[in-house]
């Protein structure tokens, strides 16, 4: 059977949601871990994780390779994928890059929102691209299996990573900018590029991505997905929530403001509404899926596309990679010698 995958989720974990999940039939999500941590600070979110793990093992596991997947399936748990949304965790050392892999690591972005030491955030004045460090990254990256991820990057430091990638790179949450003119949303444009670099998109249904925000109905979502569908490619379009169940404003702040500045910065918020924003009435928790596929099948997508963009989609997209890349030839057979 195809595999229910969530691309990108960020909740208040507690037995509660792990709970959720199952009864939603949530076979793996890719959980943020970190944002503006340093490497010690993610370390311990991984440590918590740990306890998680020990305290609910016939709910959750941590997922490393995409037969988990298959492995969570059958035993009727959720996998746990780990990723960051920004570089943070590597501090300026590209050598832990295959330390965090080594711990679980399989999704990191090369910024959020700003400048960062890799590339530009989508909220930058200027989008210089890749920096050298960044290309360097990039490179390790693809070597060890961990996902480039560009949600939040600007449009020149997104091509620009798709380009220099040797391994498909995905925007694991937003939206098309056609559809709604969000900062953090992408031009059509650059998803048909990543399309043709065999990249990969995850739909978010976060209300500050949506056409009409928390009023967004459930017809617009699914006929948007279509048209991503088109863009990207049927077998290349996922959903990737943001979801951020039972989180307090003071983590949107966070994520927002981090270390980097001494004022609020509202972000896609405002002054007069400065927290999470409602989420729209279709989807709340891991319980509403199935309100998804529902939805895309009143859209007129066939069962093969649902299928794909509810899960089968991303489960090929890990299969390809969270492994580490194949050394070429004369490398391995110099090595062997």
């Amino acid at each position: 059977m195809t595999p229910l995958i969530d691309g990108l989720q960020y909740a208040n974990w507690s037995e509660k949601i792990f709970r959720q999940m199952r009864a939603g039939g949530v076979d793996a999500v890719h959980v943020t871990i970190t944002y503006h941590e340093t490497f010690r600070e993610t370390v311990q979110v991984i440590e918590r994780w740990n306890r998680w793990f020990e305290l609910f093992p016939d709910l959750i596991f941590q997922g490393r390779t995409a037969a988990d997947v298959s492995r969570a399936r059958d035993t009727g748990r959720t996998a746990i994928f780990f990723g960051s949304q920004n570089p943070s965790c590597i501090e300026d050392d590209i050598g832990l890059v295959e330390v965090l892999h080594t711990l679980g690591l399989r999704f990191m972005q090369l910024t959020y929102n700003n400048q960062s030491l890799l590339a530009s955030g989508c909220y930058e004045d200027t989008d210089s691209g890749l920096t050298r460090m960044g290309r360097a990254v990039v490179s390790e990256m693809n070597r060890v299996g961990m996902v480039v991820d560009m949600s939040h990057s600007a449009e020149r430091s997104t091509r620009e990573a798709i380009e220099h990638s040797t391994r498909p790179i995905t925007i694991s949450h937003a939206n098309l900018h056609s559809w709604h003119p969000a900062l953090r949303n992408k031009s059509d444009t650059l998803l048909r590029a990543l399309g043709q670099s065999g990249g990969f998109l995850g739909l978010s249904v976060y209300p500050h991505h949506l056409k009409g925000g928390s009023a967004c109905t459930l017809q617009d979502w699914c006929d948007m997905v279509a048209r991503a569908l088109d863009l990207v490619g049927p077998r290349q379009v996922g959903i990737g929530t943001d979801l951020c169940q039972d989180q307090p404003d003071s983590i949107v702040e966070w994520m927002r403001t981090g270390r980097w500045t001494k004022t609020v910065d509202y972000g896609e918020g405002s002054a007069d509404a400065p927290g999470f924003p409602p989420m729209p009435a279709w989807f709340h928790d891991n319980r509403d899926f199935g309100s998804l596929r529902a939805g895309l099948k009143a859209a007129g997508l066939d069962l093969a596309a649902i299928d794909g963009v509810m899960g089968g989609n991303w489960h090929r997209f890990f299969e390809i990679s969270f492994g580490p890349a194949e050394m070429p030839q004369t490398l391995s057979r110099r090595a062997v010698g």
